[in-house]
């Protein structure tokens, strides 16, 4: 008899998490706290814009295997588009130089051997003194492993890291970067062709993954908060939402897939992050030009990456703390300046809207890093999900993906022992 799972959270690892124990032959139950899915990774329309934005930029790469074989799973690969091509156009709006990052189509690192496709103005050593930062561990510093200046570091290292990290590269646990450096740059361009949902997130990762537990017969309950745990020989006997009780019998599980602040009230002494860095996210309503890329990075200015949607140009900057309290119209127009740099267009401020996130992602410290829980719990049937757990990345989609995945396999274990 397949045993009943109950995922507490309808984030993408909450998803991903009830898709693979769907598919596995469990019977699923998701509980949502609020009136949508999908989390910090999800869509919505915008009266402002009058169009359907998302409430943040997330990029993945063709080497996200965990996230692509989500994708893959609930039908929705090919919503992820992206060139053909692992090439990034820079701009650095201080000097005004663009260049192209090209690497290339192959499983190793041969672009940094072609003077073409590399950064400008940079040679090989360079590159090779950035292998520390491969082998480094996750208590040691960014800023203590590699140098923290000069022209590759300016132009790729920190755009690369700050996005990964959302810290000042420095001042990021070195571990974490190494990660995104094993698994982008170091991979090869097959690993590195960027790929975005351009019919928004929720079109792709979200609603797709809600339709095919529907059709498994799921349930996905909104407006369902868990409140408490009932506990009992070591395990969840209850959740309590408040209005209702559910009973979990002794073949059942539960994936706890929230953020870190309500997994820690849930289960008291439960260590977490407890400090996060702002993302602040921008759109514009302008028809993009035919031959703008769908993402540029931009060095030199406030903005970081440049977004091409149909109908809609969008930015992200990251570790931005220091843009949340800021007015928002002034914020609008500042990065506005920096678009019509950076994309080459012109014209007054479009129709806008500005998605301030104070708490989108746990600081990537050694300090933060080292209070990520692993997905197993002190209680046998419990386990959790999140990419603010021990996933060995950053706060990243494929971190999500890769928590969801961990936390049911764990299930899956169980329930075969």
């Amino acid at each position: 008899m397949a045993g009943t799972v109950h995922i507490i959270g309808a984030g993408i690892s909450g998803l991903s998490a009830a898709v693979r124990v769907a598919n596995a032959g469990c019977k699923v139950h998701v509980h949502e706290a609020t009136q949508q899915a999908g989390g910090r990774c999800r869509s919505y329309f915008d009266a402002a814009t009058d169009l359907t934005i998302d409430n943040g930029n997330h990029l993945l790469l063709s080497g996200n295997r965990h996230a692509l074989a989500y994708a893959r799973s609930i039908g929705t690969e090919a919503g992820l588009v992206g060139p053909k091509r692992a090439q990034f156009p820079f701009v650095d709006l201080s000097t005004g130089q663009r260049w192209q990052l090209d690497l290339g189509e192959s499983r190793l690192p041969l672009w940094v051997f072609d003077e073409a496709r590399r950064v400008p103005d940079t040679g090989l050593l360079d590159y090779l003194a950035l292998m520390p930062l491969i082998w480094a561990g996750t208590g040691k510093l960014v800023g203590k492993t590699i140098p923290c200046e000069g022209t590759l570091y300016q132009r790729l290292v920190q755009p690369l890291l700050l996005a990964a990290l959302n810290v000042d590269p420095p001042e990021g646990s070195a571990g974490l970067a190494g990660a995104v450096v094993r698994e982008t740059l170091l991979a090869g361009g097959q690993a590195c062709r960027p790929l975005i949902a351009r019919e928004g997130l929720s079109a792709v990762l979200v609603e797709p993954a809600i339709k095919l537990l529907q059709d498994k017969g799921a349930s996905v309950q909104f407006g369902h908060e868990l409140r408490e745990f009932g506990l009992a020989s070591g395990r969840v006997a209850e959740l309590r939402f408040g209005g209702d009780t559910v009973a979990i019998g002794d073949n059942e599980a539960v994936i706890l897939a929230v953020p870190p602040r309500p997994a820690a009230t849930l289960l008291p002494g439960l260590k977490t992050p407890s400090k996060f860095r702002a993302i602040v996210n921008a759109h514009f309503r302008f028809d993009p030009p035919r031959d703008m890329p769908p993402i540029a990075g931009v060095v030199g200015g406030l903005v970081e990456w440049l977004f091409a949607f149909p109908n809609r140009l969008s930015v992200t900057i990251s570790n931005a703390d220091r843009l949340v309290d800021m007015p928002r119209e002034e914020l609008a127009q500042a990065i506005w300046r920096d678009v019509c740099k950076a994309g080459g267009v012109s014209g007054e401020l479009p129709p806008w809207q500005i998605v301030r996130e104070r708490r989108a992602t746990f600081e990537a410290t050694p300090e933060q890093n080292a209070l990520r829980p692993g997905a197993s719990t002190a209680l046998k049937n419990l386990f959790l999900a999140g990419d603010w757990t021990d996933t060995g990345l950053p706060a990243t989609i494929e971190g999500s993906v890769r928590s969801g995945d961990r936390a049911a396999d764990l299930v899956l274990a169980m329930r075969r022992t």
